[in-house]
């Protein structure tokens, strides 16, 4: 079976970094695209950023300038670097992997969350 294990959440002050990552493992073919999303209470989940197998990126426009987001295809890794951390950036992120092919066929997968706290 498939899962995402994250990492790197914590609390940090407001101009300080963070560095998550999110490692999928499993008996995985290949994999479309791999994001970060993030959820804070009374809102939808949204993207943050998402990088695809060829390396093509997409953020959101909050995050732009701050977060860089990498992927180690070969260890169907991803990584977020988040720099100029805000309060407002405060939330869950969950690490995303779309288009997982497996024998068993194409299926999204979803990490655990993991917890980013940004003092003022």
């Amino acid at each position: 079976q498939v899962q995402l294990v994250e990492s790197g959440g914590g609390l940090v002050q407001a101009g300080g970094s963070l560095r998550l990552s999110c490692a999928a493992s499993g008996n995985i073919l290949s994999i479309r695209a791999m994001g970060w999303y993030r959820q804070v209470p009374g809102k939808q989940r949204d993207l943050v950023a998402v990088i695809t197998r060829g390396g093509s990126t997409n953020y959101a426009d909050s995050v732009k300038g701050r977060f860089t987001i990498s992927r180690d295809t070969a260890k169907n890794t991803v990584y977020l670097q988040m720099n100029t951390l805000k309060p407002e950036d405060t939330a869950v992120y969950y690490c995303n992997a779309d288009g997982v092919l497996t024998t068993m066929g194409i299926v999204d997968y979803w990490g655990q969350g993991t917890q980013v706290t940004v003092s003022s």
